[in-house]
């Protein structure tokens, strides 16, 4: 049986998360004791709970620090028969704070002794340890809410063929790179067709743009790199027992040449790779391969 630990910050998603997990026929339950994970996992193992798919499972900060602590300990010893991973949604603090300002919902954490950041940042420190046990983390500090739940559908619905399942995902540096990314390029050192009057409202994705680009030999000799370094490594990288990683290509605002190279690795990557996905974060697209 499939089993998701979907853990994180408050307000960074999770609801959100579960839901759409709930629609991809996952038997969900929100804010689950650690302790009890084992007897839920035991119960729904049964045969009358075989039409679901799996379970879905949040579990974060509203359990006592004395139970997450032991949840990495509790997965570990699932009976074999129980496929599990950890989702980890996270955000920064300053989107966390906007949000509960705009929301006007009381954090976890938060009391009169407590004030909203402080409750942010213990609640960053008491779920480290799910953090760095996560084998999928999510960061959604620009993603919208149908851009969590179409990034959670796309990779679970991708058929399980073994290896890695990739993320290429463009942007810019001027927003910051992503905090999710596993391996950063920049493409900055490329020509900027933002200076070409006609070239500036298009994206890498116009045939304009590629063929500005195009024009100079680095473009290519520069996608061409990045991907031939990718197919190389990718195999150690999963020997690593990684699950999901995230390949991010910057530019100055990740619409024209970032995007262009994304583009290109992407379509090398797909042809090799069954789980490959792009996102470009400043044109909120995400496509699968």
């Amino acid at each position: 049986m499939e089993l998701v630990i979907i853990s994180g910050r408050s307000g960074s998603g999770k609801s959100t998360a579960l839901h759409q997990f709930e629609d991809l026929g996952f038997y969900c339950v929100d804010n689950l004791p650690a302790a009890l994970l084992p007897t839920l996992t035991l119960q729904l193992e049964k045969q009358h709970y075989q039409t679901f798919r799996g379970i879905a499972v949040c579990i974060d900060v509203r359990n006592s620090a004395n139970d997450l602590a032991k949840v990495a300990r509790v997965i570990r010893a699932l009976p074999d028969s129980i496929n599990s991973q950890i989702l980890f949604l996270n955000a920064k603090p300053e989107i966390l704070t906007q949000r509960f300002s705009e929301t006007r919902r009381r954090h976890p954490l938060s009391n009169d002794e407590c004030s909203l950041p402080e409750a942010i940042a213990r609640e960053s420190q008491l779920l480290d340890g799910l953090l760095q046990e996560a084998d999928w983390v999510i960061d959604t500090s620009d993603l919208t809410l149908y851009d969590l739940r179409g990034l959670i559908s796309s990779r679970m619905e991708t058929p399980d063929s073994g290896g890695i399942s990739l993320l290429v995902e463009s942007f810019g540096f001027k927003r910051g790179v992503p905090a999710d990314a596993d391996l950063v390029f920049d493409a900055r050192l490329l020509p900027n067709p933002h200076w070409e009057s006609a070239l500036r409202p298009l994206t890498g994705r116009d045939r304009q743009v590629a063929e500005f680009l195009e024009a100079h030999p680095q473009t290519a000799e520069f996608a061409s790199d990045i991907s031939q370094m990718l197919l190389r490594w990718l195999p150690l990288y999963g020997e690593s027992q990684r699950s999901y990683m995230t390949i991010a290509i910057g530019c100055t605002g990740g619409q024209h040449r970032s995007v262009y190279i994304a583009e290109r690795v992407f379509k090398d990557l797909a042809q090799q790779h069954a789980k490959v996905q792009i996102r470009h974060r400043e044109l909120s697209t995400m496509a699968t391969g």
